[in-house]
């Protein structure tokens, strides 16, 4: 496996899942990007590899409703996980969604690392911090990412990265915050560091399961 950086624009829509049970292969890496239905997360992807289309936005917020994955070549994914928190979707679209990230987080073993993205001027939400320590309790690392950045001056950007940095320790784990802007691609030097550090760890193999493993599980 070569340490040269990963050119993120050859990504490539492969599926939509409903759960992990219809995803590909648990083999190899992957980094997921999750986010309020309103955090920018489409147009941060689409930033990231240079495409305006591979992430569909809306106008209307909590249009996606599945789990996307885009592959980087034959062992590398991003994954572009259920938007949450909208408060137009009905509860029990709520639940499903929280249910399907649940299951990301805690199961899905090629998992290395979770981009979590916060409008700036509205950063840790209550399920932005649910899902940030959701993480951490499953041993993977958090790149908070402070989307629409362009919407602040200097200034007040530089204020903001402060308080977030000043927020991350209670999390706990390992845990960074950049500020960041899909419109001039403010802060995705940082971005793309980081995911290249995730993805060039070394690969997880797919394994079956062992015979015992579904009975021990307690409901």
């Amino acid at each position: 496996m070569t340490d040269s950086p990963i050119n993120f624009s050859q990504a490539r829509f492969l599926t939509s899942a409903p759960n992990i049970r219809q995803l590909p292969a648990d083999a190899g890496l992957e980094v997921a990007f999750a986010g309020r239905s309103n955090a920018g997360k489409s147009s941060a992807l689409n930033a990231l590899t240079r495409q305006r289309q591979l992430a569909r936005t809306s106008k209307t917020p909590g249009r996606t409703q599945l789990i996307n994955v885009f592959t980087l070549n034959e062992d590398k994914r991003l994954i572009d996980l259920p938007g949450y928190g909208f408060a137009k979707v009905p509860i029990e679209i709520k639940l499903k969604w929280q249910k399907s990230l649940g299951e990301y987080l805690q199961m899905r073993r090629c998992l290395r690392g979770l981009v979590v993205l916060m409008d700036i001027r509205h950063p840790f939400k209550d399920l932005d911090q649910e899902l940030i320590h959701w993480a951490v309790e499953s041993d993977i690392p958090v790149l908070a990412v402070l989307t629409k950045a362009d919407k602040f001056k200097s200034g007040a950007r530089k204020k903001a990265l402060m308080e977030a940095e000043e927020a991350i320790p209670g999390f706990g784990g390992n845990v960074k915050v950049i500020t960041f802007s899909s419109s001039n691609k403010h802060g995705l030097p940082e971005l793309e560091a980081t995911l290249n550090e995730w993805l060039h760890q070394p690969l997880v193999v797919e394994q079956a399961p062992g015979p015992d493993e579904s009975e021990s599980e307690t409901p």
